[in-house]
């Protein structure tokens, strides 16, 4: 396999993702259409000293993504893992756990604690392997991560 490019995301464009975008939503997925909408709104540009998106790509091709945001559910300074997608193609490859370490790097900097939400069993499990513990009763959190600063 070729060598992946992971970085962070300094210049975003749309039309990068469009293969993502095609692939979540056939799956059923509306966050990659979230993250887009929301960038161009200008409602999350993940531009915060505390924020950051990350993506891995493949000769120029964007495979993964994967992001960093303050939470907006919660009054502590708490961050939360936003908008992971891999490509069908490229997953069982290390891709989606790269991304997610990225943002765990980069939240240890300025968050005591990581959140995120998913009602895919599948990525639970992914989750948990990454140290992740699971939240019962809450609407808007299934997983979190204490980070040591």
């Amino acid at each position: 396999m070729d060598k992946f490019i992971y970085q962070k995301v300094t210049d975003f464009k749309p039309e990068d993702l469009a293969e993502l975008l095609a692939q979540s939503t056939a799956e059923g997925f509306r966050h990659i259409n979230r993250l887009i909408n929301d960038y161009i709104t200008g409602i999350n540009r993940f531009h915060n000293e505390d924020e950051a998106l990350f993506e891995c790509r493949l000769h120029n091709r964007v495979i993964g993504i994967c992001g960093l945001n303050r939470d907006p559910y919660s009054e502590e300074v708490i961050g939360r893992v936003r908008r992971l997608y891999v490509l069908k193609e490229f997953r069982r490859y290390g891709i989606g756990r790269r991304l997610t370490e990225e943002v765990i790097n980069t939240a240890k900097s300025h968050y005591r604690k990581l959140v995120l939400r998913t009602d895919n069993p599948n990525a639970s499990e992914f989750y948990k392997a990454l140290g992740f513990k699971e939240v019962m009763d809450d609407e808007k959190v299934t997983h979190y991560l204490e980070l040591i600063i």
